[in-house]
């Protein structure tokens, strides 16, 4: 499947520096949660373990580990809403 992308996430690709096929191994690989209208998919330990199997090993793995903290927002009409990275912040109080 190809994804179609909102005008919004095609920025914020372009921002954040994540290559279309980051979005297409999330796609293949990553673990969907439901959020709202729309699902998440994360590379959590599960996908990573898929990843490293589709990769063909750790070595390949590492290649693409700055982006294994991306996530991509997904709507129920295979419209890439955003993406981005998870970042290492603490809860605000």
């Amino acid at each position: 499947m190809s994804f179609r992308y909102s005008e919004h996430a095609q920025k914020r690709l372009q921002q954040r520096a994540i290559p279309p096929f980051i979005l297409e191994l999330l796609e293949t690989c990553g673990t969907a949660q439901r959020c709202g209208e729309a699902e998440k998919l994360v590379f959590d330990k599960a996908a990573r373990k898929r990843l490293k199997h589709h990769l063909g090993g750790a070595r390949n793995l590492k290649i693409i580990e700055p982006w294994l903290s991306v996530y991509a927002v997904i709507g129920d009409n295979g419209t890439v809403i955003t993406a981005a990275r998870y970042t290492k912040r603490g809860r605000q109080n």
